[in-house]
């Protein structure tokens, strides 16, 4: 096997940890009405926002606890650990028999995706070649997004093949184990990170890898700079907290954790979680929005490589430039169709709608709650809160968590063509600026000494925010309505625009003593 091959085949592999990150975060949007229903969370519950980004918590813990694992025990071994905790995740959630299991086992899975998102980069970039480097650090970015993508043509499949409702959903979580699995024996087969074994003192193991990677003579080069780099590192004091919060620092500070809001407060996350949910609220059936959450899958990977073809060719103010104007605009036409839109049972509809519940495996049950919405019938509502109000107090809370979407199909009248292509657009603009742009600005903007810490500190602040934005976001549809909701997003985008126009400077073409220098007052 040629230097260059052996090298593609072990990044790829290690790699394959940005898939299953993406695919885990993904696969729950179209679980969502199904294990709702198996266990009785009322719609719009904090419960069930807390169950779709309690994986978000784990990767929280996941993140704090990546670097030390790594450090210590090496790349290489704590990307087995993830391999494992993605698997028994996948396993123990598809088993679970009551949401607080359920809970548990998410966060498991976040603690490997916290894990995964620093780790499978981190080795990647330490064993690839210098002009290999870019490409295949990327790569793991671009398995992220197409693990998301995968993630939702999976759930429509699975959502064709399998009728039972708490079936569905179980298989859908739990075929995350066959990937992990194959990525748990494939890491067995990738060498240790040739500089953590130097770390280590293990020299010579380190460097028969680097003569696998690069040929005898470019291993003496490399294996000689990891030797000075360590015997530098030795001399000084290790980055502290403190540093990071020095008035000197107040500039990057601000671009770093603004940036880090902005991404998530515009919502990304609760559309990629919530989609399949998201397009049944404009009244498609559940096929169809499985199908149009696969067409954000797809628009999330080729605007992803758009972006990694621009960034440093157009800079990277201008795609925040981009992305920004973009998501404001396109969450402006969700937020109008559905402020425009209308509720109202017609007779016809309302004989449908039986007859729809009837056909359900539990229909008999509610059959009766359904047959209340005579109260309704025929009358038109302005406002998706209110119809929702009087659906709710028609039908009692249970009927209502399993038939909301039914209910809603037969009853609104909306152009989900301009929600489709608004939130395609909104994908795209997000994919093409804030999705990369943000993690490549923070490698550019702190101190070369501060930096690992810097950025674990305003990466930590994006999970927060992510957090927040996928608990509240069912709640929110819920008592402010689909219409304020991405209004509010859409607000968010605009105030990014202005925040990027004021705050954030253009990185391209520069060195990093460069931005050091014209970014933090004094030299750190």
């Amino acid at each position: 096997m040629s230097r260059k091959l052996f090298t593609i085949l072990t990044s790829l592999i290690v790699a394959l940890g940005g898939f299953l990150l993406g695919f885990d975060s993904a696969v729950i949007s179209g679980a969502i009405p199904f294990y709702r229903s198996t266990f009785g969370l009322d719609s719009g519950s904090w419960l069930l926002g807390f169950s779709v980004s309690s994986i978000i918590l784990g990767a929280i813990v996941g993140n704090l606890m990546a670097g030390k694992l790594a450090d210590r025990f090496g790349r290489k071994r704590v990307l087995i650990f993830t391999a494992a905790l993605f698997t028994i995740s996948a396993i123990i959630t598809a088993m679970a028999m009551n949401i607080e299991t359920f809970i548990i086992a998410r966060i498991i899975g976040g603690i490997g995706v916290g894990m995964a998102i620093l780790v499978a980069p981190m080795y990647i970039a330490e064993i690839a070649p210098r002009n290999l480097r870019g490409t295949l650090v990327t790569f793991n970015q671009l398995n992220i997004v197409l693990g998301i993508s995968v993630a939702y043509f999976s759930n429509y499949y699975i959502q064709q093949v399998i009728l039972e409702s708490d079936l569905k959903w179980r298989v859908m979580l739990g075929v995350e184990a066959v990937p992990a699995l194959l990525y748990f024996f494939l890491l067995l087969l990738v060498p240790f990170s040739p500089r953590w074994l130097a770390q280590k003192g293990r020299k010579e193991e380190a460097r028969t890898i680097l003569d696998r990677v690069h040929g005898a003579t470019q291993a003496e080069v490399e294996i000689e700079e990891i030797e000075q780099s360590i015997a530098r590192d030795q001399n000084k004091e290790h980055a502290r907290w403190r540093e990071v919060f020095t008035k000197k620092m107040r500039v990057v500070l601000i671009i770093g954790f603004g940036l880090g809001f902005f991404q998530q407060i515009t919502g990304i996350n609760a559309i990629f979680y919530y989609a399949p949910m998201i397009f049944e609220m404009t009244g498609g059936g559940t096929d169809t929005s499985f199908i149009q959450a696969a067409i954000l899958g797809v628009t999330n990977v080729v605007m992803t490589v758009v972006a990694i073809f621009l960034i440093d060719r157009l800079g990277r103010k201008p795609l925040l430039y981009i992305g920004a104007a973009g998501i404001a605009i396109s969450l402006s036409i969700v937020g109008f169709s559905f402020q425009n839109a209308r509720y109202n049972l017609s007779p016809e509809n309302f004989v449908e709608l039986k007859q729809e519940v009837q056909m359900t495996l539990d229909g008999e049950e509610h059959l009766q709650h359904i047959a209340n919405l005579s109260a309704i019938e025929g009358k038109e509502f302005t406002k998706e809160v209110d119809f929702f109000r009087e659906v709710k107090s028609s039908v009692g809370q249970k009927t209502y968590n399993v038939f909301k979407e039914v209910i809603l199909k037969h009853s609104i009248t909306i152009n989900p063509v301009f929600v489709l292509l608004g939130l395609i657009l909104f994908v795209a603009s997000f994919a093409i600026s804030f999705g990369p742009v943000m993690w490549a600005l923070f490698s550019e903007i702190f101190p070369n000494r501060l930096r690992a810490l810097a950025i674990s500190i305003v990466g930590f602040w994006n999970s927060v925010v992510s957090f927040s934005v996928t608990t509240v976001f069912p709640a929110q549809l819920e008592f402010l309505g689909s219409g304020t909701t991405y209004f509010t997003y859409a607000f968010f985008g605009l105030l990014a625009f202005f925040f990027v126009h004021y705050y954030v400077p253009e990185t391209k073409g520069k060195s990093l003593e460069e931005l050091q220098k014209q970014l933090v007052s004094d030299r750190i």
